[in-house]
């Protein structure tokens, strides 16, 4: 007998390390496989070897009859294929590699050569810039003409971006890329600094997390960073040739006075130029790799007994354990069969075994084979490589169905969520959480209120202990919000109505988003000029609000380590030009977004311990302004309300000064400065009740915070069922009483793992709705793909490379509110995205438009918005129907926009 089939495929992600052991709400929240039951043709004549000990030791796929030979070996025929498939496995290997730098002699001449050198495949970029003699600042300068080698680009008026050239091979197969710099022995330059850039997927390789700096004299501060002298110069790859030592050389001072007039340093009298030396620096490189499992499951007998076996072959080359469980139900309860089990198989936590597949014999793959009692629902299991990493079925363990009754109704017991155990425990667990919440504050009050207390309490523990209840209540909030936002969303008006007048904080629904600035923005030290020159170009671009940097004194150059909160002369400008670039903003009809760092601040002064905690300026706050639990800064304040950031001291925001003072200053940067609006940076380190106060008191036009959260893994692969992730930033936003948006963090994840591995499917939730916060409070999202921190030269979190327009085709044709990153703006992109805004007003869609997914597969997806535009993105194929009036609008790659005709 035989039968045909045609094959299912099913992407599958590569995860790293994660136990099994589930918490309650892991059947609730992972994603439901859907998996193809499928046959094919097999003839019933074909028969194979069963090992008493229940592992197959046949050759995979190669079925033979072979007759027993002991009681341990029986005959077994193999008369019904119940399932088979084949999964394609996208993995990702590390591949290790080398920065090389080298600073030597032009032989016979007074100059001096650089090489640096990326052993990596890649399209290379050295980005980077010099410090001079008698420049006591950080930022960089451009080098002077003669120094540029042939290519190089100017970057505005502080780098220079040059493209490494591919030489020979060093004799390791390897193909090297390097850059020489040559440049007068005698020149003013203290240092120079750069980045690496691959063009290929916009990767920045920097060192230990900073920029490169090659010092060329020896007062250079001494800095992490650093890529200082290092002897051994034999072992220099290639083509670089070979020095002996590193020579160190003295000369009296340079032409423009080589003294340091840094405030921390003494003048030499004579000052060292480093003459040579050589530094390896690693690097490792991420590349797809593709791979398959193949998954089998037929009917077999051994004797008189019934049984299933189930095959499964891979060519991941090492070591392949397969980590596994048996259900008896479609709840999917992992649980251990009866032994025996096959060979080099262990228990792992009393909840799974880990069964080691044979190699093959020709070393590509391993295999092996399960048999297990008929009797059984599924097989459950996850692959654990050999590099201590992990696969599984997108988010989900691999369920294999064991019978031809349980695979023909796989797709309808995954799609359909039902009442299990696992909700029933839950249940139990969140009851009994919230009551001892309940309890807990119960317990406060009676403290505050007994008499014996009120005599011996001071009035700050009262105080510490209503923060306290005012957390907890906080927290039992956010329980109940767990359990209501999943159901119930915002309500989106009608596509022919308007969405609701101005707000404050939320705007009128209409805004698109500028990011003004990018990491390196400060180090033109006239930032505010430039973009004073770019307001009327960004204003025809569409835009209608653009976020500027942080506006204070700051100890880190970027804004963001912010110590008098009155001083604006910053390394964007000063204080007057910051006044001339809003009005200029605000001539052409934008809004200006202020950046707020209100979560921490940098102390003027030590306390007797020797700890920063005490301020100067206008703001004189003493250690009572810094949080209690934070040991860095051994504040006298209550304990944070938030998550400490260890850099800085983190503000107390429970102290009533502190928040009078804030508010304050937020009412005059409206006024003097002329902000319409704030966004808040690291709000995760606050409670949102004290955003709140901020905005009530400031009244911003639009607002929107920081609330930057990990999203969920399993076994290191993001789920697809991201609810929880969303949930966090929701309870901020509603801590914060919907007075602000937040940035839509979670939308940027899911988009990453869609795009970068062809899933699609990612991009619709379990009820067909957008799966990031847009898809529950639009009007309080503000989507993105790319900002200072993921992108720029830091790329903390790049958007996958080449795939940047297919982010902006979904943001800025969705509800929410859409932000756009400046380094984008003025790029090759711009035209598209120039595009892409005129559409979003011209069909006046907004914050809270209503949204329609019809179509969210593997490799495409397909939404339309306010029934006036349709947005496709992903390869895969899709026209609108014909019987439907539309127009194509904007194409590009691998994304297209109609219009309703």
């Amino acid at each position: 007998m035989s039968t045909t089939t045609t094959l299912g495929i099913v992407e599958l992600p590569l995860l790293h390390h994660h136990s099994h052991k589930q918490n309650p709400r892991f059947h609730l929240l992972q994603f439901k496989n859907k998996i193809k039951h499928n046959r094919l043709n097999y003839s019933s004549s074909n028969k194979f070897i069963f090992n008493g000990g229940s592992f197959c030791n046949y050759k995979p796929f190669k079925v033979q009859t072979v007759k027993a030979t002991s009681t341990d070996t029986a005959l077994v025929e193999a008369d019904t294929v119940l399932f088979e498939e084949t999964f394609p496995l996208k993995r990702i290997q590390k591949v290790e590699g080398k920065i090389s730098v080298k600073l030597d002699q032009v032989k016979n001449t007074d100059k001096c050569k650089l090489t640096v050198a990326c052993d990596l495949p890649g399209k290379w970029i050295l980005h980077w810039g010099v410090n001079y003699v008698d420049d006591i600042r950080s930022e960089w300068d451009q080098p002077p003409t003669e120094m540029r080698p042939p290519g190089s680009i100017a970057i505005k008026d502080y780098a220079i971006e040059t493209p490494l050239t591919e030489i020979p091979s060093s004799g390791d197969g390897k193909k090297l890329h390097e850059i020489q710099i040559e440049f007068q022995r005698d020149c003013p330059i203290t240092a120079i600094n750069f980045v690496l850039k691959d063009e290929e997927t916009g990767i920045w390789c920097q060192h230990r997390g900073r920029d490169f700096k090659v010092p060329l004299m020896d007062y250079v501060h001494d800095d992490t960073n650093i890529v200082g002298a290092k002897k051994g110069f034999s072992i220099w790859p290639g083509a670089f040739g070979q020095l002996s030592s590193a020579l160190v050389k003295s000369e009296g001072p340079g032409p423009k006075g080589q003294e340091s007039t840094g405030k921390s340093e003494e003048p030499k009298k004579n000052t060292k130029r480093l003459e040579g030396f050589y530094e390896d620096c690693p690097i490792l490189k991420e590349v797809p790799v593709q791979n398959v499992l193949k998954v089998s499951v037929r009917k077999a007998q051994q004797k008189d007994k019934q049984f299933v076996d189930v095959h499964l072959e891979t060519d991941i080359p090492g070591d392949v354990v397969v980590h596994w469980g048996v259900c008896r139900d479609n709840d999917k309860h992992w649980e251990i069969p009866a032994t025996p089990h096959p060979p080099k198989t262990k228990i792992f936590k009393k909840n799974a075994l880990q069964t080691l597949l044979k190699m093959k014999e020709d070393g590509r793959g391993s295999w092996g084979s399960f048999s297990l009692d008929k009797e059984l629902k599924g097989l459950l299991f996850v692959l654990k490589l050999g590099d201590n990493t992990w696969a599984n079925n997108m988010g989900s363990d691999f369920y294999i169905p064991l019978s031809i009754e349980n695979s023909t109704d796989v797709k309808e017991s995954e799609s359909s969520i039902t009442s299990t155990s696992a909700e029933k425990e839950a249940a139990k667990e969140a009851v009994a959480y919230t009551d001892g919440i309940i309890n807990d504050i119960k317990n406060l009050v009676t403290g505050i209120a007994s008499e014996k207390n009120r005599k011996t309490k001071s009035k700050g523990a009262h105080a510490l202990i209503l923060q306290e209840i005012e957390k907890l209540a906080a927290e039992a909030y956010s329980i109940f919000r767990s359990s209501s936002v999943i159901t119930v969303e915002e309500d989106v008006p009608d596509a022919t109505l308007e969405p609701p007048l101005p707000t404050s904080g939320t705007g009128s629904g209409f805004e698109v988003l500028c990011q003004g600035f990018n990491w390196e923005s400060h180090k033109s030290g006239r930032w505010y000029m430039e973009l004073n020159e770019k307001a009327k170009e960004l204003s025809s671009l569409g835009f209608t609000v653009i976020w500027l940097p942080p506006p204070t004194e700051s100890i880190s150059p970027e804004g963001y380590m912010p110590k008098d909160l009155y001083n604006l002369n910053s390394r964007y400008g000063s204080m007057e030009e910051l006044k001339v670039v809003v009005k200029k903003f605000h001539e052409v009809g934008m809004k200006v977004l202020g950046d707020v760092v209100l979560n921490h601040r940098c102390a003027h002064y030590q306390n007797q311990n020797g700890i920063w905690n005490i301020y100067g300026g206008k703001l004189n706050w003493d250690d009572r302004a810094v949080v209690a639990d934070d040991p860095h800064f051994q504040g006298r304040g209550n304990k944070s309300s938030g998550d400490n950031f260890h850099a800085a001291p983190n503000i107390d925001h429970s102290q009533e000064f502190v928040r009078k003072d804030l508010k304050e200053w937020l009412c005059w940067l409206r006024k003097e400065i002329g902000y319409d609006g704030w966004r808040l940076d690291y709000v995760r380190g606050f409670w949102g009740g004290y955003v709140k106060d901020y905005l009530e008191a400031s009244e911003p036009y639009f607002a929107v915070g920081e609330y930057w959260d990990s999203l969920s893994y399993t076994y290191g692969e993001m789920d697809h069922n991201q609810d929880a992730h969303r949930q966090r930033i929701i309870d901020w936003i509603n801590a914060a009483n919907g007075t602000a948006g937040a940035f839509d963090v979670t939308t940027k994840g899911i988009l990453h793992s869609a795009l970068e591995r062809c899933e699609y499917w990612r991009l619709s939730d379990e009820k067909g709705k957008p799966p990031g916060v847009v898809g529950w409070w639009p009007s309080r999202a503000v989507t993105f793909i790319e900002n200072h921190d993921t992108g720029s030269t830091q790329g903390h979190w790049r958007f996958p490379g080449g795939k940047e327009m297919q982010g902006y085709a979904y943001i800025l044709t969705h509800p929410g509110t859409p932000a756009v990153f400046y380094d984008h703006i003025f790029s090759h992109y711009r035209s598209e995205i120039s595009a892409l805004i005129s559409l979003r007003h011209r069909n006046k869609i907004n914050c809270r438009s209503a949204i329609k997914i019809t179509k969210a597969e593997r490799d495409v997806y397909v939404a339309i918005i306010d029934k006036k535009v349709a947005v496709k993105i992903g390869p895969g194929y899709y026209e609108p129907p014909h019987e439907e009036k539309w127009t194509p609008a904007i194409e590009g790659r691998d994304y297209k926009v109609w219009e309703a005709s």
